[in-house]
């Protein structure tokens, strides 16, 4: 066997120095070439969704309590889910839905169970509605419109002003609800369709399938989407995919459509668990309906809740006149896009029978499926009208050149304006996180006492960011629409909010009083929280 010398060594390890020295010389240029070579859908869908985090973050909405608070008991029990006790007996549609539940049990299992799991499965749903919207209306009409469509979502109150401690308009940005993640997934399904209908063969298959397997995973974040799913026909005749490509379409959606049928037999017993709980869910509304209110739903959607909502609905009526106009079939897909929802969600809401509500249409985030489509009608009507322009006319005005960046500047500067100002302010989770601080410095409080909304929440917050504990207490929690507070609400510590936006105040309207005996143990600097002792004796 030959022998390495002294010598020999040396020598190999100045070459493996060079070599490495070389690699490390070579490494930034591969790596610049490598960026040059990313395309920048690419890099504008990753400023998209940093923008998401960060906006996010911005708001900071605390974990919300019932429907959101149920999704997260439900990914953190999967498979134990007792459908059959509370609170997942009155809410089984929350639960049922895999395609959120799943995603949340993964997140929790990664990170803990705490407010960090929260944030992570929140940006993650409004990563794909934002990115989704880019996608979508920069398929359709190019970049510079679907950055504008996304700046145009990410600052409206539909979607800022989402805190209930604060002054709510919807649940939203920050809020573990379907609507956001089932709405993105279906929009990035509605863009991979419009990019394959630019290629052939197996560059068009794969695209196709992929398409197919986001649109059937967005039935399974929010059911009633697959009402978007009866024109795909008619999606694919507008795009001049052939006709036999349904098929192609088709198949990995019910391939989706089987594991979640084998998924529901197997936790729940009953392959169709998920359906029976969404066609059961509803009934007489607390709200006021009648027929020509439900009529309404989109328009009261978005300008009664928050009147910058109506750029939405000017959307829809700029995309009806450029299709007259333009007769482009991009315009057409959106309106079909619109109508096969608006149509099935309005009559559900109260038109066919107002005693009977199967969807409440009144509420923006019943319609975010619809929003992204309406922006790419709105901005696409605008850049085919002023291609239709004679170019003689065109370049006499400088539409193209001077006209349209200085509208767009203008508009969009004085819309942002507008939704900033619209905010009268933004709580965040201050006030959350300091009673975190407070009740970890005293292990000596073991009771509080709040109303439901307050204890759900509270949840999250007598534990870290991770998960792990940092007071022991118990939580004893009372509906908040009894006319009395129970008694054994009294025997501890009692937290308190006064409620804003549309939440109904604690036990009509009661609130602690120093006159009565309460003394102030401690509240937030905002003032949004408050934790009151009661006087010994107290009943009510």
């Amino acid at each position: 066997m030959a022998q390495t010398t002294a010598g020999d060594t040396d020598v190999q390890q100045a070459a493996s120095g060079a070599g490495r020295a070389g690699a490390y010389r070579r490494w930034p240029g591969r790596a610049l070439r490598r960026v040059r070579r990313t395309r920048r859908v690419v890099w504008l869908t990753l400023l998209v969704a940093a923008a998401t985090v960060l906006a996010q973050w911005a708001v900071m909405t605390p974990p919300l309590y019932f429907d959101p608070y149920y999704v997260w008991l439900g990914a953190r029990d999967w498979p134990d889910i007792p459908l059959s006790r509370w609170p997942f007996d009155e809410v089984p549609h929350q639960v049922t839905r895999i395609g959120l539940v799943l995603p949340a049990r993964l997140v929790q299992e990664v990170l803990g169970q705490g407010q960090a799991s929260y944030f992570v499965i929140t940006a993650l749903g409004g990563c794909a509605f934002f990115a989704g919207t880019y996608l979508l209306v920069r398929s359709l009409f190019g970049d510079v419109a679907g950055v504008l469509a996304v700046a145009a979502l990410l600052v409206n109150p539909l979607f800022t002003m989402t805190n209930p401690y604060g002054h709510d308009v919807t649940w939203s940005t920050g809020v573990m609800l379907p609507d956001m993640p089932g709405a993105g997934l279906l929009t990035i399904g509605m863009a991979g369709l419009v990019v394959a209908s630019r290629r052939t063969g197996r560059a068009q298959t794969r695209m196709l399938v992929a398409a197919g397997l986001l649109l059937a995973s967005a039935f399974l974040v929010r059911e009633f989407l697959a009402f978007l799913f009866l024109p795909i026909p008619l999606y694919l005749w507008l795009l001049r995919i052939p006709w036999r490509r349904n098929v192609t379409v088709g198949l990995p959606m019910l391939a989706v459509l089987a594991v979640n049928l084998v998924h529901n037999a197997v936790v729940w017993g009953d392959p169709l668990a998920g359906l029976m709980s969404a066609a059961e869910h509803g009934g007489q509304s607390r709200d006021y309906v009648t027929r020509e209110l439900a009529l309404r739903s989109f328009i009261r959607a978005m300008h009664d809740w928050q009147p910058l909502g109506t750029v939405f609905a000017g959307a829809l009526v700029l995309t009806v006149i450029g299709f007259a106009v333009t007769r482009d079939r991009r315009l057409a897909l959106v309106l079909v896009w619109f109508f096969a929802l608006a149509v099935p969600l309005t009559a559900l809401s109260g038109v066919l029978d107002p005693n009977s509500i199967s969807l409440r249409a009144w509420l923006p985030r019943y319609w975010f499926a619809v929003l992204p489509a309406l922006l790419a009608g709105a901005f696409g009507s605008l850049i085919l009208m002023a291609r239709m322009l004679p170019d003689g006319l065109s370049r006499k005005l400088r539409v193209r050149t001077v006209v349209a960046p200085l509208l767009v500047v203008a508009l969009g500067g004085t819309y942002t304006v507008a939704c900033v100002r619209a905010v009268p302010e933004l709580p965040r989770d201050t006030a959350w996180s300091e009673l975190r601080g407070y009740l970890g410095e005293h292990e000596e409080i073991r009771l509080i006492c709040a109303d439901r909304r307050l204890a759900q929440t509270l949840t999250f917050y007598t534990r870290d960011v991770w998960g792990d504990p940092v007071w022991h207490g118990e939580i004893r929690d009372f509906p908040h629409y009894v006319p009395q507070i129970p008694r054994d609400a009294f025997d501890g510590p009692m937290l308190y909010t006064r409620w804003r936006g549309q939440e109904s105040p604690i036990g009509a309207g009661w609130r602690p009083s120093p006159a009565r005996g309460w003394r102030l143990l401690w509240r937030s600097s905002d003032n949004v929280l408050q934790l009151w002792n009661p006087p010994p004796g107290a009943t009510r």
